[in-house]
């Protein structure tokens, strides 16, 4: 990154500045590209040195710019149920070392009135909250957060830098950073700009204009930053539409469309990071359970999200090693391979591994099993395996998914090996994992699911294993089940991917076990059957076993399962193998 050209305030002008001291001496040509080369070469070697020195550095406060639109304010989040979250907890209190400057709102806006701590405003959550902890945790720098955000808003229109419309915020938002930085040179604190955090674009994809030229207007967007704030180097971390919400299902060719633009800029600028938020959780409402926003749960873990991209480009990787203590199984040994896939609950989005210490004769769980081998692909990519490691709570945010019960209740009741390989994407629907897919090209899991699972047979394989595919165990996508459109085409979308990984995985016996939760209870969408169909599916395909996992222990909210009956669901899958598998 290049932390010196970043400087600013009384932490000096480091090479920017020296490189702006080196024109002005009367050179002549020759003279001059001599002294070019000379300089370019100085910064290819020094950079990395500087670089080194910035992010050493844990005196000279670090000044973070959230800014966008509803999901950058947090909407439909509330800071009293940060408690109920275990990795959380403690976030809905001031953070007295980080200061905090805010503008935030539309018509009427809340501010800070010059810097803060940072804390909740309005009883609203932000991801600034969990991203300043973790930085601060990890790097022990001062952190300093300037949040400018508005719902519904627009970059072609609102935040248009060039021909501002609508609420202009651009032009606030500049304002708001300048008057917060010439506040710290006032009170003689050092600083420098680290990075700027944008989630946007959900408002840009209803406009026909808007919406084609996302790309264009972000490259100049992040062009103007650079400029306005004379931060060249200033790195973007660009936070990805997320696609768990209901505008990911009825509005999922107008969102590829915004998303594309995005990737575009960032595939074209080093300084600029995609950031992955698909995976997060959303806010559960309304008669179907469907919403549009993150909510309380997911704008932390957005914030974590932005925070694991900024320590990353830092050289500071957050994952703590999980390698098996000894290969589990002897050579040449038989191995079952057991396959888990699906979306939200598979993945175990609100399963905590701290809520497993409430559970009776099931905190084991919390412990790695050396015994069985695990691999994971997790959030459609966002979270990998580091190769196989014990079967343990591995999960995004401290969770975990029903691999771990699952795993315990097939332990000494099989012959031979048990390893378990997981592949999920909770942002996802049932058509993304269709051989088809759709034409947001980008979100479909068929090729790498495939791929996934032939490359764990042929790993378990290489390590002189007899490898049986013993079943895929695949739970149903929970939003398809609350979207109509979704919901009558749930089953032949599911045959489409039993049938084609048959072909592609040469196993034309190969089992799927398919758990069905209680799909949403409302009364339009329960004129599908959507359980009548997948029995039937059932019923003609004797390789298909349909296990109705209908009496967990019951649900906090609609679509998601929590911790006792993700546990219960991991049990009542290994029972349906035992059952019916063998």
């Amino acid at each position: 990154m290049g932390a010196t050209f970043l400087a600013r305030g009384r932490s000096g002008k480091g090479l920017a500045g020296a490189a702006g001291r080196t024109g002005g001496s009367g050179l002549n040509a020759s003279n001059f590209n001599h002294m070019k080369y000379l300089f370019a070469f100085a910064v290819l070697i020094l950079a990395p040195l500087a670089r080194g020195a910035a992010d050493a550095d844990t005196k000279t406060t670090r000044v973070f710019i959230f800014a966008g639109q509803s999901n950058m304010v947090g909407s439909d989040s509330k800071a009293k149920d940060i408690g109920r979250f275990a990795p959380f907890v403690g976030l809905d209190r001031p953070q007295e070392q980080v200061l905090y400057s805010y503008k935030i709102g539309r018509e009427e806006k809340l501010t800070s009135n010059g810097w803060v701590a940072l804390q909740p405003v309005d009883g609203v959550v932000g991801p600034e909250l969990s991203f300043a902890r973790r930085v601060s945790q990890v790097t022990g720098a001062p952190i300093a957060i300037i949040k400018c955000a508005a719902g519904g808003t627009t970059l072609g229109g609102d935040w248009n830098p060039d021909e501002p419309q609508g609420f202009k915020l651009y032009g606030e938002a500049l304002q708001l950073i300048q008057t917060s930085l010439a506040e710290l040179d006032r009170k003689k604190v050092a600083y420098r700009i680290e990075g700027f955090m944008w989630h946007q674009g959900e408002n840009d994809m209803f406009d026909a204009t808007f919406r084609p030229n996302y790309g264009v207007h972000l490259k100049r967007f992040l062009a103007r930053w650079r400029g306005d704030l004379k931060v060249p180097q200033l790195p973007f971390y660009i936070g990805e539409l997320c696609t768990k919400t209901i505008w990911g299902m009825d509005n999922r060719e107008n969102m590829y469309a915004i998303r594309a633009g995005q990737k575009a800029v960032v595939g074209a600028d080093a300084l600029a990071e995609y950031i992955a938020t698909s995976h997060d959780a959303v806010e559960i409402g309304g008669g179907e359970g469907l919403h549009y926003h993150y909510g309380t749960l997911g704008q932390l873990e957005q914030g974590e999200n932005y925070a694991r991209a900024y320590l990353r480009r830092v050289g500071k990787e957050l994952r703590a090693a999980r390698p098996l203590p000894g290969w589990p199984y002897a050579k040449g040994s038989r191995v079952r391979l057991f396959v888990l896939a699906g979306h939200r609950n598979m993945e175990g989005e609100r399963a905590f591994t701290a809520d497993l210490k409430g559970l009776r004769g099931k905190e084991g769980l919390a412990e790695d099993n050396p015994k069985i081998a695990y691999k994971y692909n997790l959030g459609g990519g966002y979270h990998l395996s580091a190769g196989w490691e014990p079967l343990g709570p591995a999960g995004l945010y401290d969770t975990f998914g029903p691999e771990l019960s699952f795993g315990a209740a097939l332990q000494g009741k099989v012959e031979g090996g048990v390893a378990i390989a997981k592949f999920t994407h909770s942002g996802s629907q049932m058509n993304d994992w269709t051989p088809e897919g759709t034409a947001a090209e980008e979100r479909n899991l068929y090729p790498q699911f495939i791929s996934f699972i032939a490359e764990s047979i042929k790993e378990l394989e290489a390590k002189g294993q007899a490898v049986e595919l013993a079943g895929i165990f695949y739970h149903v996508g929970e939003n398809d089940m609350s979207f109509g459109p979704y919901r009558q085409q749930a089953a032949k979308w599911l045959q489409a991917t039993v049938a084609k990984s048959r072909v592609d995985l040469g196993l034309p016996g190969l089992k799927w076990f398919v758990s069905q939760q209680p799909p949403t209870d409302e009364p339009g969408l329960n004129r599908l059957d959507v359980t009548a169909q997948l029995g039937a599916l059932a019923e003609a395909d004797p390789g298909l076993m349909h296990l109705k996992a209908f009496q967990l222990a019951p649900q906090e909210e609609k679509l998601v399962i929590t911790a006792e009956g993700i546990v219960q669901l991991g049990e009542l899958l290994a029972q349906g193998y035992l059952e019916r598998g063998k």
